[in-house]
């Protein structure tokens, strides 16, 4: 028997955007608009009568703000939630915002008719990706992500960790993967490189947000910047992040070359680029995400010599690129979120010590 549709209610208190996210939905054999709401307190009577599936929600709302609602849902009533938000300073960061209290994803408002069919697409995409997610996926997307103090063993003791590079991949469920493994990390770290799949306008909150939870310096790539220890380097959205070897130094690059796996920044577009240096310790991280980006790009990593890892199912909201790179042999290592700021310096080690990433 095939499964019953998708049962989608969205919220907003616009009626406008309501219609539009509606009428994207709609035609979709597997997926069921059962309702709008303009302010949380209707959505909170049509979650009781109606029992959806999926959420998308608003952030700026009359009544209670879509930050407040979605705590007490996930506090009483865990379900999946997609952020749909605007790109102005103050929804950005209340988006990064909402993604810790356990919104699993977030995409921009159109910003006018061209830009609607996109979001139909990529909303699609994330409510298939996530219905029937677990309650402890739920509750992972929810949990409280405050700096702890890394493991005494959590350490980059090897010289050559200015030459070398972590590289970091993820899609849905990724900022709050990101933002507990970056703040297990020590201060002592190889440059880091990530690429995150963020709409246009959303990246920079988030890094600034990572920035002051870690210990590390967070940062949104503007390209050009030499890569340094101790810094992780946001790829911006709306644009692919590639490093690039100058001499001895390493530089970040940024482009808007076509979507890969309709995305950019896409995550096999950074892998690809480090799988191309010469004489760089390397390691690769593929964390939560929906799809397959990523797994070619880990696959050529380990190729050319670099450690890889992915993310353990046990751990992911939505166990979907990490699955790719596993099946087609580019994960030197399947780690749990957990293991992993042991588990990196470790690999790191090895990959500075031993044989090099070579040209592909």
């Amino acid at each position: 028997m095939s499964q019953r549709p998708i049962k989608v209610l969205v919220v907003d208190d616009s009626a406008i955007v309501r219609k539009l996210l509606s009428d994207a939905l709609k035609g979709e054999p597997d997926i069921e608009v059962v309702g709008g709401a303009g302010d949380p307190f209707v959505a909170r009577d049509m979650i009781l009568r109606l029992e959806p599936d999926v959420l998308t929600l608003d952030i700026e709302m009359p009544r209670m703000d879509g930050i407040s609602f979605l705590k007490k849902l996930m506090a009483h009533r865990p379900m999946p939630v997609i952020i749909i938000s605007s790109l102005t300073q103050s929804g950005s960061a209340a988006t990064i915002e909402a993604l810790r209290a356990g919104a699993v994803d977030v995409l921009a408002k159109p910003g006018g008719p061209a830009s609607v069919g996109e979001l139909g697409i990529r909303l699609k995409e994330r409510v298939r990706a996530i219905r029937g997610m677990a309650p402890a996926g739920l509750a992972r997307a929810a949990a409280p992500t405050a700096p702890a103090a890394p493991a005494a063993s959590v350490r980059f003791d090897n010289p050559r960790r200015r030459n070398g590079i972590i590289a970091i991949g993820a899609s849905t469920g990724g900022p709050q993967a990101i933002e507990s493994l970056l703040t297990r990390m020590p201060a002592e770290t190889p440059p880091i490189v990530i690429a995150q799949h963020m709409p246009a306008g959303f990246t920079r909150a988030f890094a600034e947000r990572l920035d002051k939870e870690c210990r590390i310096r967070v940062i949104e790539s503007a390209g050009g910047e030499v890569l340094e220890p101790g810094v992780a380097y946001v790829a911006p959205g709306g644009h692919h992040l590639v490093v690039e070897a100058h001499g001895v130094r390493l530089t970040t690059r940024l482009h808007e070359g076509p979507q890969l796996h309709h995305q950019r920044p896409a995550v096999d577009e950074l892998f690809f680029s480090l799988a191309r240096l010469r004489g760089v310790p390397i390691v690769g991280v593929l964390l939560t995400g929906m799809g397959a980006d990523g797994a070619d790009g880990m696959v050529a990593l380990r190729k050319a010599g670099a450690e890889t890892m992915a993310e353990d199912e046990h751990s992911c909201i939505v166990f979907g690129m990490p699955r790719e790179a596993i099946a087609r042999g580019g994960a030197t290592h399947v780690a749990t979120l957990l293991r992993m700021p042991t588990l990196i310096p470790e690999c790191f080690a090895r990959v500075a010590a031993g044989p090099t990433v070579r040209a592909s």
